[in-house]
C-alpha cells in the first residue's frame, strides 16, 4: 500500500530537518512525504529538502495543515506525525501492518519515547503530567485510543478529516467523527521532544489550555491551576533536597559525622 506521511508544521526550524532525515531513512519504500507549512514566521520553509512535497497556508492550527496535506496525498494509507517526532526506521511498516493485514481501519503506537529526555525542561514537563521520565505514554495505556496516527485515507475521506476548529484537541475529531478508535502497531518506535526552554513551555502551555472542559470555565481553571500547584511542589522538594545535601557536605567535611 501506498503511504503518505503528512507533517503539519508551525515555527520548527529547530527540529523539522531532523524529523525528515529520520523519515528519509526508513525502510518502507512505498511512501511520499508531505510537508505543510502552517505560515511559519521563522526559518522553517528554508530547512525542507526538495525531495519534500510542500504546501503553505496562513496560520489556521494543525488539524487545517493535515487536511490540507491530505487532500494532495497520493497514498491510500495517510500517516500523521508532528515536526518535533523522530522515527526508528522500521516506524512506518510497523504503524501501518494492521491496517495491511484488515485487521484495523487506522492505528496509533504507544512506544513513544521522550527525545530531550536530558533536559531539565522536557523532564519536568513529564513529571507535570504523571508520565515516566522517558517515555510519553504510562505503562498502563489501553491498546486502543482516540488519536490516529495512521488511517485509511477512504475513512479519512468519509467523515471530511479533522475538525479545524477544535484547535488542541482536532486530532481527536477524526476518532469522534468516525466512531472508532485507532488500535495500537506493535514495535512502531518513535521519539517526540517535549519543550526544551521555559519560553517553549509557556507557549505550550498556552495553547493546551486553549481547549473545552468538563465542567466549563470551573474546569478549566482546575485544568490550569493543577500543574502549577505540582511545579510548586516539585520545586519545593528540589529546593529542600538541595539544602540537606549541602549541609551534608559541610558537616562531613567540617565535623568529619557520616550518620544521619
Amino acid at each position: 500500500m501506498k503511504v503518505s506521511v503528512i507533517v503539519p508544521t508551525y515555527n520548527e526550524a529547530g527540529v523539522i530537518g531532523e524529523c525528515l532525515e529520520s523519515l528519509a531513512k526508513k525502510t518502507y519504500k512505498s511512501m511520499e512525504i508531505i510537508v505543510v507549512d502552517d505560515g511559519s514566521t521563522d526559518q522553517t520553509p528554508e530547512k525542507i529538502p526538495n525531495t519534500v512535497d510542500v504546501y503553505k497556508q496562513n496560520h489556521k492550527g494543525a488539524g487545517a495543515a493535515r487536511n490540507l496535506g491530505a487532500k494532495h496525498a497520493k497514498g491510500e494509507v495517510l500517516v500523521f506525525v508532528d515536526a518535533d517526532m523522530i522515527f526508528d526506521k522500521d516506524f512506518i511498516k510497523n504503524l501501518i501492518a494492521p491496517i495491511e493485514n484488515g485487521e484495523a481501519i487506522g492505528t496509533f503506537s504507544k512506544e513513544e519515547y521522550l527525545a530531550n529526555k536530558d533536559n531539565l525542561w522536557a523532564v519536568c514537563w513529564n513529571i507535570n503530567r504523571g508520565l515516566p521520565r522517558d517515555r510519553m505514554h504510562p505503562t498502563t495505556y489501553p491498546d486502543h485510543q482516540p488519536v490516529y496516527r495512521a488511517i485509511l485515507k477512504s475513512k479519512f475521506n468519509e467523515v471530511g478529516g479533522f475538525d479545524e476548529k477544535a484547535g488542541y484537541t482536532d486530532d481527536w475529531s477524526l476518532s469522534k467523527r468516525l466512531g472508532v478508535e485507532a488500535v495500537v502497531a506493535k514495535g512502531a518506535i518513535f521519539y517526540h521532544k517535549n519543550p526544551d526552554s521555559l519560553k517553549d513551555v509557556f507557549v505550550q502551555a498556552k495553547w493546551m489550555a486553549k481547549r473545552a472542559y468538563k465542567f466549563g470555565i470551573f474546569g478549566g481553571l482546575i485544568k490550569a491551576w493543577l500543574p502549577i500547584r505540582l511545579s510548586l511542589g516539585f520545586m519545593l522538594f528540589k529546593l529542600v533536597y538541595g539544602l540537606g545535601a549541602t549541609m551534608g557536605v559541610l558537616e562531613y567535611f567540617i565535623f568529619g559525622k557520616v550518620a544521619k
